[in-house]
């Protein structure tokens, strides 16, 4: 009873916005529209939205079926009693809106009785509705190693939630994803309702941290420590890369602290392409020197007349 009540309370044309001659494509391209601006998943925190998304879908579920339509239209036809209110105890109420007159059961009983009563008929809330709504967009979370995310894998995520059972769902990450990165699987989300297309998975990435490399983009980066001889006379020196084998970095004389060179050709690979590594100086000053050090840069310390910090006498 409470379904027919809705069929004599609810415009389904004025819900979808549509005229009561529209095409049955007119009718699906309004609830296509409505649907995407409507789903709960673009607003998270709107209970008018999600409500009138519902609203949308039952409107759908009337409307986008001919046969059922035409059933709705039928009972639409019959129009409001005079002095005839909505539906309240008992099925009478006050006010303006669709009444509803007991005398009527009879004369509906045959058109409402096929959608709404035994024999298995697939009314428009029947298990047979051809109302097609497409499926939720769901998400999950992965977490990857640095060096998973650099060169990717092919792993699974589990779903669960809700009254569907949990699912495992096999995910090819690509490789060179970044932390934080939302990869989209198109039809991997909630299955849709009578037929309606499924929603789609959006993995959302986590990468851990790597003990030596950074990331910039498609480049590694990496601080190098070296000496004060290294950095003032030059020097070559040994640079560990990600894939294991070092390279040869030469250090020209006099290089400053924080600059930083480009060894090309060992970044990340990507479908654009493979970065660099990015290797930034950083002068180590010993903590403690013994007695040999100290006199080798006293000594030097004497014979250095250049002083850096010249410019900030006003050039005296």
């Amino acid at each position: 009873m409470e379904a027919k009540r809705e069929w004599f309370e609810k415009d389904y044309y004025a819900v979808l916005g549509v005229p009561r001659d529209a095409s049955d494509k007119d009718i699906q391209r309004a609830y296509r529209k409505l649907a995407r601006a409507l789903h709960p998943d673009t607003h998270p925190d709107d209970p008018a939205a999600e409500n009138r998304f519902k609203e949308v879908a039952a409107a759908n579920d009337v409307l986008g079926d001919p046969e059922t339509r035409k059933q709705y239209d039928q009972v639409r036809a019959r129009g409001p009693r005079p002095g005839g209110g909505g539906f309240g105890a008992g099925g009478r109420g006050g006010g303006g809106g669709f009444g509803f007159d007991p005398r009527d059961m009879g004369d509906l009983s045959d058109l409402l009785g096929g959608m709404f009563g035994g024999g298995g008929g697939a009314g428009p809330f029947g298990r047979g509705a051809s109302g097609q709504r497409p499926g939720r967009d769901q998400e999950a979370q992965l977490a990857l190693s640095f060096d998973e995310a650099v060169s990717g894998v092919t792993t699974a995520v589990t779903l669960s939630g809700g009254n569907d059972a949990p699912r495992s769902i096999k995910v090819r990450i690509p490789a060179g994803v970044a932390d934080g990165q939302r990869i989209r699987l198109r039809g991997k989300g909630g299955p849709g309702v009578n037929g309606g297309p499924p929603g789609d998975l959006f993995v959302v990435v986590h990468v851990d941290a790597h003990p030596l490399f950074g990331r910039d983009g498609a480049n590694l980066t990496l601080t190098l420590p070296v000496t004060f001889p290294e950095a003032a006379l030059g020097a070559d020196l040994k640079v560990p890369t990600l894939s294991g084998e070092p390279v040869t970095l030469r250090l020209p004389e006099g290089t400053q602290n924080g600059r930083t060179f480009r060894v090309r050709g060992h970044g990340i690979e990507t479908a654009k392409g493979r970065g660099d590594l990015l290797v930034t100086v950083e002068i180590a000053v010993p903590v403690k020197l013994n007695r040999k050090q100290r006199s080798a840069l006293e000594s030097f310390a004497a014979a250095d007349t250049a002083s850096p910090r010249a410019h900030l006498d006003g050039g005296h």
